[in-house]
């Protein structure tokens, strides 16, 4: 008995050894990051460019400010991962299988959009009118390409780096067009610094709300507030940025947001002198709050995702869909969120869904959310309507588990618009369709009528969850 447990004895403390040698292997195990970007401007001339956002038949007749894809990889020991970010209003799922295909050797590729409202229809909502695709396919092919060489790219850039992470709160740059009335006012900023320059490697911005500031009238192609953000950013940090977009849903817009000019005077929603004002605001924001920055470790690398069945309920989305004017595959639902068949084409009997994607990444010290679409703030931040109001189409639904609420890194972030454009998010309790309506109002609030369905949500946050705690 005495040689067993001496072997024993060995065999603790020869794996505690290991363990402790692999852990300290991983946290010396320097991090690495690279950025780029490629100009993803559509062309005027040829053919008509109808901008994405709004309503239908809006064509472009200029170029304001170029459009771009904006790229940062980041390696740690053997696995490496891309954040991508794209000034257009959102792609399909179908594009980041396509941007994966084409690299291989990356353990997660994140295909995001800023959901610019002032850039080309990238989903075919909006045509010349309801019943024709305003998406131009060799356009949307050659997107594709540029972001995949964008990635290439910044994996050739990539050198040794410190990270430092900063946040910071701005209510006063959001509007939210929605009752109950939830602001996701948390932006949050990633400084690199290059090891052997010491000079800023980059930055990586997060912040929520839609890049609308321009409205509906504007004609000309813009990356909106948002190519201002990093243009202040790039001006006064002097490195590379990219922006991504977190949650949106609710409404969180910058319209509607009183700014004013360096002499005080109003700015209108709809120009670009707010427009510019507004994204220089942003990146200020985001300057002053590196002032406090705080060390931040990046490695090991951790990523998770999970496919996931969405029914269809919106009748104008499954037309689009019969139409031809949205371009995605279709499946049966059956009621099983895990798995579906592909739907024939143009079918018009049988319940429809959609195959949609979540992720998880772990990055040492930093969690990050990847939901596919525009988030209701109470879903991220769990305040969720208790009790629902009364007149709610669906007032007893549970109440979905909250997205952050399954992070427990020191540090958190989410990417809204990631690896797919599903509409709007929000709580299934917070429905509301019928009359008599929410809040004692005569009409319904916008939102719905921009979901594919009540299930989206309650499946969507369930997902999560289970893809945290690591359940297939």
């Amino acid at each position: 008995m005495g040689r067993i447990a001496a072997l024993l004895a060995s065999t603790v403390t020869l794996s505690l050894t290991v363990f402790l040698f692999s852990r300290s292997a991983a946290a010396d195990t320097p991090l690495q990051v690279g950025f780029a970007e490629a100009d993803i401007t559509p062309q005027l001339g040829d053919k008509p460019v109808h901008m994405a956002g709004f309503g239908q038949n809006r064509k472009a007749t200029a170029i304001h400010d170029p459009l771009k894809a904006r790229v940062v990889v980041l390696k740690h020991g053997e696995r490496k991962i891309a954040l991508v970010s794209v000034d257009v209003v959102g792609l399909f799922h179908a594009s980041a299988e396509r941007v994966r295909a084409a690299l291989p050797g990356f353990s997660y590729v994140l295909v995001s959009s800023t959901h610019n409202h002032e850039g080309p229809d990238t989903l075919g909502l909006w045509g010349p009118n309801p019943f024709k695709s305003g998406l131009d396919p060799e356009y949307l092919k050659q997107l594709e390409a540029k972001i995949v060489q964008a990635v290439k790219d910044a994996d050739q850039n990539a050198v040794a780096a410190t990270a430092r992470i900063a946040t910071a709160n701005a209510p006063e740059l959001l509007h939210d067009g929605r009752e109950p009335y939830i602001k996701h006012d948390e932006l949050v900023v990633l400084e690199f610094t290059g090891v052997k320059s010491q000079q800023l490697a980059g930055l990586v911005v997060q912040w929520n709300c839609h890049p609308e500031t321009l409205d509906s009238k504007n004609t000309e192609l813009s990356a909106d507030f948002v190519g201002y953000t990093v243009k202040e950013l790039q001006e006064k940090q002097r490195c590379p940025v990219v922006y991504l977009t977190g949650t949106v849903g609710g409404l969180l817009t910058s319209l509607k947001v009183p700014i004013q000019d360096a002499d005080g005077k109003p700015l209108a929603d709809g120009t670009f002198a707010k427009t510019e004002r507004f994204g220089r605001l942003v990146g200020q924001a985001a300057v002053k709050a590196l002032e406090k920055a705080k060390p931040l470790s990046l490695g090991p690398i951790q990523a998770r995702s999970k496919d996931v069945y969405l029914p269809l309920e919106n009748k104008a989305y499954v037309l689009g869909w019969q139409l031809g004017v949205l371009q995605r595959q279709a499946y049966l639902w059956t009621g099983d969120a895990t798995k579906a068949e592909p739907a024939p084409a143009k079918e018009f009997k049988q319940p429809l869904c959609i195959r949609t994607e979540v992720a998880w990444l772990r990055l040492g010290e930093l969690d990050i959310a990847a939901i596919p679409g525009e988030i209701y703030p109470e879903l991220v931040l769990d305040k969720v309507q208790d009790p629902a109001d009364p007149n709610a189409d669906f007032p007893d639904a549970p109440i979905e588990p909250a997205i952050y609420k399954q992070l427990a890194g020191s540090y958190r972030m989410i990417v809204g618009l990631a690896n797919d454009e599903i509409g709007y998010i929000l709580p299934k309790r917070q429905w509301d369709e019928k009359a008599p309506f929410c809040y004692g109002r005569p009409k319904a609030q916008y939102g719905e009528g921009n979901s594919v369905g009540p299930e989206a949500a309650p499946i969507l946050c369930r997902a999560f969850a289970e893809l945290v705690k690591g359940r297939k």
